[in-house]
């Protein structure tokens, strides 16, 4: 006698687990409008500047279409030019100074405001003005203190004997990029501030005390307390601020537009003097894809050292 296997009934799901999923899904739709607008406005002009570098691509192919594929060319030509490697230079030597100035300037503040003091809230807020201001404020104020007929700096100097007559601060091509450097740190200084001050609220003040009963002066308590504890935020606090700083357009723009005779044309001035005064859009795009791989480098070896410290 044979039994009759009759097919397995599929058992129906719970009616909270199917609520669940039909809810899992309203979600994702809610942030729909948010991913399109990311593709739209980031991840599409992105893609298309990437693009642009590997083709021939002038005025006429920007509004006809059509351009021609050309693959590394444009590469070829401009690492050919001592110009750009002239605006890359300048723009690595005017990063790193502003990294350099913005976290010593952040940290020297951090080290003030982690103490109470009166009226500590008060300055703390108006230095957060400098990172608060729109760029033209903060650009067209320096190039007043800057100014050489009637600049604040120029009279503060006069009026101290240490220069007799006018010094164009902005004219001159050494003082022009270090007056560019100060700009952009002053006004990225106080977001190390902030950082920095978290940081340093967290480093165990038991360490601290253990320094002191050991013998230790402040200079060796900074060195080998301070620093050591401030190391992963110091080290995302500079990769920000080069990030930020290796695009910066509109101060040097507001500021020199990238002169004198070219002393502070950065890569971002580079390239849109290739796409709008010279109407080279394939060139100018060879300069926005380096300024793209050059902090996407530095964020790779970002993480891969976090990797290596949460590894050990």
């Amino acid at each position: 006698m044979t039994a009759v296997l009759e097919p397995a009934t599929r058992t129906p799901a719970p009616a909270h687990r199917r609520r669940g999923r039909a809810g899992h899904r309203s979600d994702q739709l809610f942030l729909l409008p948010a991913v399109l607008f990311v593709a739209v406005t980031v991840v599409y002009p992105l893609v298309y500047s990437v693009l642009q570098a590997f083709q021939d691509v002038g005025l006429r192919e920007v509004i006809r279409g059509g351009a021609e594929w050309v693959g590394v060319a444009n590469f070829a030509d401009q690492f050919g030019r001592p110009e750009f490697w002239q605006a890359l230079w300048l723009s690595l030597v005017y990063t790193v100074g502003t990294v350099a100035l913005s976290y010593a300037g952040g940290l020297a503040l951090a080290l003030l405001f982690v103490h109470r003091f009166a009226g500590r809230n008060v300055m703390r807020a108006l230095l957060m003005l400098a990172w608060i201001l729109p760029t033209v404020v903060g650009a067209n104020v320096w190039r007043w203190l800057l100014d050489g007929s009637y600049g604040l700096l120029n009279a503060v100097l006069r009026g101290i004997g240490l220069i007799d007559g006018d010094v164009f601060w902005l004219g001159q091509p050494g003082p022009a990029l270090a007056s560019v450097i100060v700009a952009t740190a002053w006004s990225f200084a106080p977001f190390a501030m902030i950082l920095l001050v978290a940081a340093l609220q967290g480093v165990p003040a038991t360490l601290y005390e253990a320094a002191r009963i050991d013998g230790a002066t402040a200079w060796q308590q900074f060195r080998h307390v301070t620093l050591p504890g401030l190391r992963p935020v110091s080290i995302t606090v500079m990769l920000l601020i080069f990030i930020f700083a290796f695009k910066t357009f509109d101060t040097i723009y507001l500021m020199t537009r990238g002169g004198p005779g070219g002393a502070t044309l950065t890569l971002p001035l580079y390239a849109f003097q290739e796409a709008f005064e010279f109407r080279r859009y394939d060139t100018a795009a060879v300069a926005t894809t380096v300024m793209l791989i050059v902090p996407l480098v530095l964020s790779v070896f970002y993480f891969r050292s976090l990797r290596e410290e949460e590894a050990a």
